[in-house]
């Protein structure tokens, strides 16, 4: 297990410039293969290796040490790390732990010779091959590298549905269905504004798991990536216990996100008043307390695999009074750019088409192989007297040859050379989930009306959009034209008069 972080930023939301120790990394070991390590410090042996904590690999082994206090994205090379002794100990024969309680009894603790231990881990030493890359934490890294436990949300959606939803730093989330912790990471990095104080608000993930083993799973990950204070993870069935937090506070969300089976049976707990046949609201008469903040609207999305969860999320909106109701299938599809090179005199290189370019290169290629067929079907007797029969024709051809590869090495650039080609994937991805989007409008009191009405009093209004006819706004204009034109000419005959008066008094 890894140890928890120091108190201080996520690397998630604040990385730094290079590694740490005791913060998470993710190490690259291919394009679309990712590993999360928890960089650690040792002071010596750690699990038989002198070298201290140690990464194991296909690319070879990589000691923690060579990854600490190196700048994000540095490439890192394999170690020598004796991984074959590790753990072995020495074939005992019967006999040999009497001979030595015997021996020690004899010499007693004194002729023991004292063994050197040494004082730290044992330096690294480059091996000849092998390298991966190390990478800052982010959602999207780790949304493919964390370990599944559920169905997971991968980036395509959370991103559209973090869009959808309104998400943005200082707001505040409800996540139902916390899962493997995906989506509870990109949307703390969305409604991040700093680390809250006591009594102050800040942007906040408010999520709940009803799994325990998921829950306790889901804790440590959180603590240990520093995001405890930025998610606020809560065990309880949403269902039956509904979306409160510390004893019956109203976290007061602006967004929704569930990841239920089941959401229609979640919907009514967040309602802005108490919904007929909801629980919530005790015998002993406390008031219905919603978890939505009253003075905002409220965005839901509901992550569900099936059409008929949908049919059924949809039907408990529209009972509860959620509008702009709205149906969305996200289809990742990822396209593939390369260049396509051509030409006989290039390389075998992944990319390359090995074919003529052109009809002179094709000539210049099938003469070239008509002269060496020509070397090797003459008499090796007669190669003195014929020579000079046809050494003007491989002259040229050879000439051709070093003027094309010289042609080839001196104008082409391999990152810039052919075509460029963007494919798509053969197939799209299958089906993930369905993404119900819906709005609740804030709740409208007497109070809201009347703070209105003095804003904005009704019967006062100089003049009202489109009561007016084309002739009346005419004539309108023209009033209002004339009058400014009156303004300024006023204030050029003040401005005269005034200048007469400063000629008089110099005269």
């Amino acid at each position: 297990m890894a140890p928890n972080m120091r108190q201080g930023i996520s690397p998630f939301l604040e990385p730094g410039p290079r590694t740490k120790a005791n913060s998470l990394a993710i190490l690259q070991l291919s394009r679309d293969n990712f590993l999360p390590v928890h960089l650690q410090h040792a002071t010596g042996e750690h699990d038989g290796y002198a070298e201290g904590v140690v990464v194991n690999t296909r690319f070879g082994s990589f000691p923690h040490s060579t990854m600490i206090g190196v700048p994000w994205g540095s490439q890192i090379r394999a170690s020598k790390v004796d991984t074959g002794s590790r753990g072995r100990k020495r074939k005992r024969v019967p006999g040999d732990d009497a001979a030595r309680d015997e021996n020690e009894n004899e010499n007693g603790n004194e002729s023991a010779e004292p063994t050197d231990t040494p004082s730290g881990p044992k330096q690294a030493i480059a091996a000849s091959s092998g390298f991966v890359h190390v990478l800052p934490p982010t959602p999207e890294i780790w949304t493919t590298s964390l370990p599944h436990r559920t169905q997971v949300v991968y980036t395509p959606d959370y991103s559209y549905i973090l869009h959808r939803i309104r998400a943005r730093p200082g707001a505040v989330i409800i996540e139902a269905g916390a899962g493997s912790g995906s989506f509870s990471h990109a949307s703390a990095r969305a409604v991040y504004n700093g680390y809250p104080k006591e009594g102050e608000r800040k942007g906040k993930v408010i999520s709940f798991e009803y799994h325990e083993e998921r829950y306790k799973k889901m804790k440590e990950e959180l603590s240990q990536h520093g995001l405890q204070g930025i998610v606020h993870l809560t065990h309880r069935d949403v269902y039956k216990g509904g979306f409160l937090i510390n004893d019956g506070e109203s976290p007061e969300a602006e967004a929704v996100f569930l990841d239920l089976p089941a959401p229609w049976d979640a919907l009514p707990a967040l309602s802005r008043q108490r919904p007929e046949g909801a629980e919530g609201a005790t015998e002993s008469g406390k008031p219905w307390v919603s978890p939505l903040n009253p003075k905002k609207n409220a965005y839901i999305c509901t992550f569900s695999p099936c059409i008929e969860q949908v049919t059924k999320t949809v039907s408990a909106m529209r009972r509860l009074g959620w509008v702009d109701i709205d149906m969305v299938e996200i289809a990742n599809r990822k396209l593939h750019t390369a260049r396509d090179r051509v030409g006989l005199n290039l390389p075998q290189d992944r990319g390359v088409n090995n074919s003529a370019r052109d009809v002179e290169e094709a000539i210049s290629k099938l003469a070239e192989i008509e002269e060496k067929f020509r070397q090797h079907a003459r008499p090796a007797r007669s190669a003195e007297n014929t020579g000079s029969k046809h050494g003007d024709n491989g002259k040229a051809v050879s000439n051709r040859k070093g003027a094309r590869e010289e042609e080839t090495s001196t104008s082409s650039r391999p990152w810039a050379d052919g075509r460029l080609i963007v494919r798509g994937e053969p197939e799209i991805k299958t089906h993930t989930s369905y993404l119900v989007f819906a709005i609740l409008p804030r709740e409208w009191s007497e109070e809201d009306e009347a703070e209105a009405l003095a804003k904005y009093p009704l019967g006062q209004e100089k003049a009202v959009v489109g009561d007016m006819d084309k002739a009346s706004r005419k004539k309108l204009r023209q009033e209002l034209l004339k009058k400014q034109g009156d303004k300024k000419t006023k204030r050029k005959e003040k401005a005269e008069k005034l200048d007469e008066k400063m000629d008089e008094t110099s005269g």
